[in-house]
Formats: structure tokens, C-alpha cells, sequence
């Protein structure tokens, strides 16, 4: 089983957008079941089906496999929960990590959330001036809730 360790963040500012250049992602949902996320993202030129256990803590169950993207379309056009989910993603090196920084667009326009992936819970980081408060267990900030309860709503 393949493991994610991830935290996430809100974003201060944009002064970020100098340090990256943002690749556009749509991802839909086959289930946003938190039991059992299974995603489908087309990012650029490829696309990926992602399946996810529950979280504990900043810990869950990730696996990824490749599939052709015109599956994916298919996947996100027919099958997926609406609305889906489009965001600008920007990765970001700082401190000999990368920072993949989300600025959403539609429903979920105005969100901006960091992301830094771990190989522990405990890894020391050191956050950049434009990460801001951590929200890596509040419900609202997952993707996958996203589609249900979208940003402009709150």
C-alpha cells in the first residue's frame, strides 16, 4: 500500500505566483465517499485515477494509476459527482521541498491552499512567508468536499 503524508495550508498574498508557473488541473469524483475517494484528474497532456482511504491525521492510503485521457474525459463528461473541480497548480521548490500551491477557479474561486507531502507526520519543514494557517483537518478544504459545499457558499 502506498502511503500520503500531506499537510495543507491557506495561502497570504500572491507573491507566490512569481516563483512557478501554474498547470491547469480538472479532477472529478467516481466517489467522495471519505471512506473511499477514487479521483480522475487530467493535468496537462495526462491523466490519473487516484483511489484514498480515510485520513488519519495528516496519513492515509493512496493509489495512483496512469489511464489514457480520453478515459478520463469520458470519466469527468459522464460518470463523475459535479461540479468538477479546476485549479491552477503551481509547484513550488523552498527549503529542499515542493510546495504544490492550488489557486481554484468557478465555484471555488478566491480558494488558495498549499500542500507540502512528508515522509512522517513529525517531518520538520520550514514554511515559506506566503503559507499561512494550517487546515490540513478541516473537512472543508478537501477537494473532495469541495464539489458538495463549495467555497463561494461558506
Amino acid at each position: 500500500m502506498s502511503v500520503e503524508i500531506e499537510r495543507k495550508f491557506l495561502v497570504r498574498g500572491d507573491a507566490w505566483k512569481a516563483l512557478g508557473q501554474g498547470v491547469l488541473l480538472r479532477q472529478g469524483y467516481l466517489s467522495s465517499n471519505p471512506e473511499r475517494v477514487v479521483r480522475v484528474r487530467i493535468e496537462g497532456d495526462g491523466a490519473v485515477l487516484t483511489i484514498k482511504g480515510r485520513s488519519v491525521g495528516a496519513t492515509r492510503g493512496e493509489w495512483e494509476y496512469p489511464i489514457p485521457v480520453a478515459d478520463a474525459q469520458a470519466f469527468l463528461d459522464g460518470l463523475c459527482e459535479w461540479p468538477i473541480i479546476e485549479k491552477a497548480r503551481y509547484r513550488i521548490e523552498f527549503e529542499g521541498m515542493t510546495w504544490e500551491v492550488d489557486e481554484f477557479m468557478g465555484d471555488n474561486a478566491g480558494l488558495v491552499v498549499a500542500e507540502i507531502e512528508l515522509v512522517a507526520e513529525d517531518q520538520v519543514f520550514v514554511k515559506p512567508e506566503w503559507v499561512g494557517d494550517e487546515v490540513t483537518d478541516d473537512a472543508r478544504y478537501f477537494n473532495s468536499n469541495l464539489i458538495r459545499r463549495p467555497y463561494l457558499s461558506w
